[in-house]
């Protein structure tokens, strides 16, 4: 009996003795490994603040929602309320063509740029030397509509067409075009946008 005992306690103490030693070889291993991931974090780091002027990489899901908003368009300032009652006074020489008249009714002002209206007053009689030009206007919209008379216009793609009292018409950016011959009475009501724009005169090539 005394034998066994003394077996069984050799036993065990070699087992406790053994159960340390496991633990203190697998602790080092995981200090090991945090020590190389922090490591490697601290590198990390260092390579990006040594490059103060380059930002992180945005992820995927950034780049894509940034591409899908555009930037917004700049706001004009609030329009106004533009009136205008027919004055004789009010036909100047002071728009595009120096042979007709303009009456300006305030839009162009009252929308900050955005669009301009006026009256025509084509001055009689017709030259077709001075009046008969081909030309473009680089503008988003033009519509013309004859008050009083009758014009006669070239269109590009459309032809001779003629204009009488109450026809209207459109004119598509840059599209070729010119006047021909028009009445000594000759109105016309024009809307363009925008309020500014660029004329381009086209000359003929007789080569």
């Amino acid at each position: 009996m005394a034998r066994k005992s003394r077996s069984t306690t050799s036993a065990s103490r070699a087992a406790a003795k053994a159960a340390p030693r496991k633990t203190a070889k697998t602790k080092p291993a995981a200090k090991t490994v945090a020590k190389t991931v922090a490591k490697a974090s601290a590198k990390t780091a260092a390579k990006t603040a040594s490059k103060p002027g380059r930002a992180a990489a945005p992820s995927a899901r950034k780049a894509l929602v940034s591409k899908g908003r555009p930037a917004p368009a700049p706001r004009r300032p609030k329009q106004k309320v533009a009136i205008s009652h027919h004055r004789e006074e009010d036909f100047k020489a002071d728009g595009l063509r120096a042979y007709a008249h303009y009456r300006d009714l305030g839009i162009a002002a009252a929308t900050h740029g955005l669009a301009r209206a006026h009256v025509i007053r084509m001055l009689p009689p017709c030259n077709p030397q001075e009046v008969s030009k081909l030309h473009t206007h680089a503008v988003d919209f033009q519509m013309v509509y004859v008050l009083k008379g009758w014009v006669k216009s070239y269109l590009e793609g459309v032809g001779e067409t003629l204009m009488k009292e109450g026809s209207c018409w459109t004119q598509p950016p840059k599209i070729r075009h010119m006047i021909l011959d028009y009445s000594d009475d000759v109105e016309l009501l024009e809307v363009i946008l925008p309020a500014d724009f660029k004329t381009v005169e086209i000359v003929a090539n007789n080569n």
